[in-house]
């Protein structure tokens, strides 16, 4: 327990512009102070001066958006030895849960420490934030890829009969050329505002594309780097290595291959009931992680003859494609966090 290796826990609720911390006393479980700073780094050197002052001794931090708003003071107390711990933000359920305060929140957070509920250290490092910055970057780029292209193809359901029935029955390379090829008239019809629209969403989707494979080139060029036994591995391309760096981010911020799961959401949590015996998937966790974790199931399913014989032999042990799979992917998250355990450090 925390309790039993600290003497003080800070608990910090992280906003834009502000930081919340509370000081909890960990033998006696009493709040003792609370500090209000600002999100810049002279309000991290009085958040430093206010710990060291108020919390001599044994102290840990425990950050609410340790990978968001709190990533700079995360930062900041790393580089200065301090222990951190991260909590995930509480769940607004019941009559406690509905009520929302900083204080509270900051509160909230320590005590979660102290009564073993703190999941991991930050994730910390520069290369993984590069990397999730890469990451980011090109899911937004793929979400509007795909919001412009379905955009366009509503506008042709619309369009005139002789415009539609040039364009419905392309394919997506054929349409996009012929889009951009649209030449709108200088007057007021339809079919001129019709045209620039195409015209102006398929230049958009060819961009983004284009920002997307840019974005995935760098992604494959630092994973290799960084994990090529990684990237060896069947399955794992770039953007699925990248999102396990990520969620790791260094050797030890898990506490073991469970902990690692349970991120991940492939912990199988039981739903027994009567006679049934069963276990079910998580709905928590990192989904990006969980969803990288997947896309390489999805990829040994059709490439890999152990993971098909695995899958059927499962099957006729009774239970459903959709079980197998699950327990697939505990075992591949154990395997993944142990390879990544293993790699040399830079």
């Amino acid at each position: 327990m925390v309790a039993d290796e600290v003497a003080f826990v800070i608990g910090v609720d992280t906003h834009a512009e502000t930081h919340t911390l509370v000081l909890v006393e960990a033998l006696s479980q009493r709040t003792l102070e609370s500090l209000t700073i600002p999100a810049t780094r002279r309000g991290y050197r009085r958040a430093l001066r206010f710990a060291r002052r108020q919390a001599p001794g044994r102290r840990c931090w425990a950050l609410e958006g340790s990978g968001s708003y709190g990533a700079g003071l995360a930062r900041f107390l790393s580089e200065r030895d301090e222990q951190l711990l991260e909590v995930e933000r509480p769940a607004r359920e019941g009559n406690r849960g509905r009520l929302k305060f900083d204080l509270l929140d900051a509160e909230r957070a320590a005590r979660a420490v102290l009564s073993g509920r703190a999941g991991s250290s930050p994730r910390l490092g520069r290369e993984p934030q590069a990397l999730r910055a890469l990451l980011v970057t090109r899911e937004g780029a793929v979400s509007a890829c795909t919001a412009a292209l379905n955009e366009l193809r509503a506008l042709i359901v619309t369009a005139p009969p002789e415009l539609r029935e040039r364009l419905q029955r392309l394919s997506e390379t054929a349409l996009l050329e012929a889009c951009l090829r649209l030449r709108p008239a200088g007057n007021d019809s339809e079919r001129a505002a019709l045209a620039l629209a195409l015209r102006s969403l398929a230049a958009r989707v060819r961009q983004l594309r284009a920002e997307a494979k840019t974005l995935e080139r760098e992604l494959s060029r630092r994973t290799q780097s960084l994990a090529p036994e990684l990237r060896h591995r069947p399955g794992v391309g770039p953007i699925t290595a990248a999102a396990l760096l990520v969620a790791w981010s260094y050797p030890g911020r898990l506490r073991n291959e469970a902990a690692f799961a349970r991120l991940a959401g492939v912990a199988p949590i039981p739903a027994s009931s009567g006679k049934t015996t069963r276990h079910r998937l998580d709905r928590g966790g990192d989904r990006r992680l969980n969803r990288a974790l997947h896309t390489i199931v999805l990829t040994l399913r059709r490439i890999d003859p152990t993971t098909q014989h695995y899958i059927a032999r499962r099957t006729s042990e009774g239970k459903t494609t959709r079980e197998a799979v699950r327990c697939l992917k505990r075992y591949l998250a154990r395997s993944l966090y142990r390879l990544m355990e293993a790699m040399p450090t830079t």
